[in-house]
């Protein structure tokens, strides 16, 4: 392991995710409330194709975006972290980008037991991080070669996405 490198625990995350629930699900049930109106949110929700673009694609289309383009969500860039190849500490790839986002769903199922494993891991990764193969590290900016975005130094020929 690098030693500059500094895995970001449970609690760093936990609140990333907060901030990241906050503005995504402000925005998809802001979106939602003129698109679909209001009484859909005083009744049992009717799961129209509209609704589940709304509330299920668009959110998995902006944390994707947003993952490919800065290694983060607004959370994780809000308390300087990012998402990183667990071997390299590079860029990962956006095939194993959409892996991870899929295996939240392996984190969850069992009481959210994937996301706690991060506090006992001693790369703090929870098992989409695992099951993705990368680490969400701190940034800082005073590490000596760090990247110019203040992240881990990535190895040459690893800053292209691939």
């Amino acid at each position: 392991m690098n030693s500059e490198i500094k895995y970001a625990g449970f609690w760093l995350r936990f609140l990333a995710t907060v901030v990241d629930q906050i503005w995504l699900y402000g925005a998809v049930y802001t979106i939602l409330w003129f698109v679909v109106g209001p009484e859909h949110f005083r009744s049992k929700p009717n799961y129209t194709p509209t609704r589940i673009a709304i509330e299920w694609i668009l959110p998995f289309v902006v944390v994707m975006a947003f993952w490919v383009a800065k290694s983060a969500t607004p959370g994780k860039m809000l308390f300087k972290m990012r998402i990183v190849d667990a071997a390299t500490y590079g860029t990962v790839p956006v095939t194993r980008l959409f892996l991870r986002y899929l295996a939240y769903l392996v984190s969850i199922l069992p009481l959210c037991f994937g996301f706690l494993w991060v506090a006992w891991d001693k790369k703090k990764q929870g098992w989409h991080d695992k099951l993705a193969r990368t680490v969400i590290v701190r940034q800082n900016e005073a590490q000596p070669g760090a990247a110019p975005n203040g992240g881990p130094a990535m190895p040459s020929g690893d800053s292209e996405r691939r």
